[in-house]
């Protein structure tokens, strides 16, 4: 009797014992669809994967510390950091996704903001909703005398780089004192991790203002502000605006800024995100078996995996960027051969 019973838990936890583990760590801003596509691969494979959301520099850590198999960062890697890396690191575009300010008001309509206006709210110059500034581009909404509160990232954060970057093209004096980057000096407001983490504080506190992933608002059934775009025209967030902004020229490696976008219709805080993952997979006693389970997640990514983008409120890539992803996960290898899924 116990053997039988040693032999039937034996049987049950063979594909578990089988399936090969990958673990992924980084950006929040494409979390959501991440879970839904880790959720949908793994009910055809017995590749089992885990990823946790804990931002963009935390996930380019544990790659080069070689802790996960993959990382996740809404800011690529410049040639600096590349050039020190002994494998060679490779990026793929997953998404193209936007970066929304989302706000807490009484009046729950679309706020307009100029790239000057917005960006002189982030520099603290302009401190109250009722200021001449917003209410010149908003006369069909009232805006009360509050004082408005900032809330940013205060991780390592590809969403801040995305916005940050953003801010840096359309305002000088902003350029000059604050710069682009995953982390830097705010000159106000308060910190706080992670996008869920910055849309539960916008939605508790009345004046607040921050900057999410467009998944995010939704999700927190909280309004986001129409952006003047380099054409002139006031811009929200949307499948179609975001996509119009990604249709630029693509490098081979992929690596490319969306931000301030020349399309006539696109969002201007628009930005492809991007998974990350040695090129040599033969490191630390790694199995082919690992190697070949990574490039059969990263080719179903961007092919099958392109059609919930949409549902989850993420565009999906333009083909041009199919096409180079495709080269870069054809060229991994393994012991230094191509490695086949």
């Amino acid at each position: 009797m116990k053997r039988l019973i040693f032999m039937c838990l034996f049987l049950l936890t063979m594909p578990l014992m089988a399936s090969t583990i990958l673990k992924g760590a980084g950006a929040t801003f494409p979390f959501p669809l991440y879970q839904k596509w880790i959720q949908l691969f793994q009910k055809q494979s017995d590749i089992r994967i885990t990823y946790q959301g804990v931002g963009s520099s935390s996930g380019i850590r544990q790659l080069k510390s070689k802790d996960v198999d993959f990382g996740a960062t809404d800011a690529f890697l410049n040639d600096d950091d590349l050039k020190q890396s002994e494998r060679g690191i490779l990026h793929i575009p997953t998404c193209v996704g936007a970066v929304v300010v989302i706000y807490n008001l009484p009046e729950q309509q679309n706020l307009k903001f100029t790239p000057e206006v917005l960006s002189n709210i982030f520099l603290g110059k302009i401190t109250t909703w009722s200021d001449p500034q917003i209410v010149k581009i908003n006369p069909q909404i009232h805006l009360p005398e509050t004082e408005i509160s900032i809330i940013h990232r205060s991780e390592g954060s590809g969403t801040t780089f995305i916005f940050t970057d953003y801010l840096s093209k359309v305002n000088l004096d902003w350029d000059k004192k604050i710069g682009k980057g995953k982390t830097v000096v705010w000159p106000k407001g308060m910190g706080v991790e992670g996008n869920p983490g910055v849309a539960e504080l916008v939605k508790k506190i009345p004046g607040s203002i921050g900057y999410v992933e467009l998944t995010y608002a939704s999700t927190h059934q909280l309004p986001v502000a129409a952006i003047k775009n380099k054409a002139g025209h006031f811009i929200l967030p949307s499948l179609e605006s975001v996509s119009q902004a990604a249709e630029v020229t693509i490098p081979n490696d992929t690596r490319v800024l969306l931000t301030n976008t020349d399309a006539q219709n696109g969002y201007p805080i628009s930005s492809f995100t991007y998974l990350i993952f040695f090129q040599e997979q033969f490191y630390q006693q790694r199995t082919r078996e690992k190697a070949e389970a990574l490039v059969a997640f990263l080719n179903w990514a961007i092919h099958e995996g392109q059609a919930y983008n949409k549902s989850m409120l993420y565009s999906p890539l333009p083909q041009a960027a199919v096409a180079k992803a495709e080269k870069i996960i054809g060229s991994i290898t393994y012991q230094g051969l191509p490695v086949k899924h």
